[in-house]
């Protein structure tokens, strides 16, 4: 089996999925995302539920889309029912944004073993999310945790780093380095772009060109981090612009950009530096 790159989008994003605000039916979605060419979609057990989850996914199914569940469990034992259920959707992972969040790391280490202990019961793989409010909040503590537990995989959305750690550009060498010790533990990619006060920018503005830079760069190097490691397999990228207030409005409300057209720009982008790099092979 060669490498393949496989693009996802997010039911969340899709809630709704442009700046017209309008909300689409969980079938008018799956049949937007297939036909857009991606081959999955994200189902955000925070954004919604479990009820939620088991109406869309065999509607997903019809359109030939593979979930992918994102869990956000509030305590450790929360966390084996939804492996379950991922394991029978089909899950290739479950991205584990965790809500048990001891003060520090000596805290932590047991909660990350026992949810890879249970995956590994379960027969799923589990991939910790760099997200905001959950055990990999931080940048610093991310480190020492992935140092702590070997085993550790990532799925990285370096959007929340840049925000919560106020990244000034040009980054300096440490922080880079930082970013490439995590990217060198990530199976799985996120397409947010962020600035160091904005959590997801318009991609077509002038003054956000910089960071857009900065993430396509990120993301090249993800891939040829990842493609060093693996012979075969797929590597998953999620294009996940968010709904408001995620996305940033007006003074009326009013989206200011088109997500739905800028996911399908940050796919191409990485479907580019994905052949670059090689392709599938």
């Amino acid at each position: 089996m060669a490498r393949q790159l496989r693009t996802y989008t997010s039911l969340w994003a899709m809630m709704p999925h442009d700046d017209s605000g309008v909300t689409l039916s969980y079938e008018e979605i799956c049949e937007k995302v297939a036909a857009a060419g991606y081959d999955g979609m994200a189902i955000d057990l925070g954004a919604g539920d479990v009820a939620q989850a088991r109406e869309v996914e065999p509607i997903m199914a019809r359109h030939g889309l593979t979930p992918l569940i994102v869990a956000f469990p509030k305590t450790v034992e929360d966390l084996r029912d939804t492996l379950k259920m991922s394991k029978d959707f089909g899950s290739p992972f479950v991205d584990v944004i965790g809500q048990v969040m001891p003060i520090n790391v000596e805290g932590m280490i047991p909660v990350i073993r026992r949810w890879i202990e249970m995956a590994d019961e379960v027969g799923i793989p589990v991939q910790f999310e760099t997200h905001r409010n959950c055990i990999t909040n931080d940048l610093f503590t991310t480190l020492s945790l992935l140092d702590a537990v070997p085993e550790m995989r990532l799925c990285a959305d370096l959007s929340h780093y840049v925000v919560d750690r106020e990244f000034k550009l040009p980054l300096q060498h440490h922080v880079a380095q930082m970013i490439i010790r995590i990217l060198g533990r990530s199976d799985s990619f996120q397409g947010r772009v962020a600035s160091r006060q904005q959590i997801q920018l318009q991609l077509a503005f002038p003054q956000h060109q910089k960071w857009v830079e900065l993430f396509k760069g990120w993301w090249q190097d993800g891939f040829e981090s990842w493609r060093a490691r693996n012979d075969d397999g797929e590597c998953i990228f999620l294009c996940e612009l968010g709904p408001p207030e995620y996305a940033m409005t007006d003074a009326r409300g009013k989206e200011m950009s088109s997500r739905w057209d800028e996911a399908l720009i940050i796919r191409q982008w990485i479907t580019e530096i994905w052949q670059d790099l090689g392709g599938n092979n």
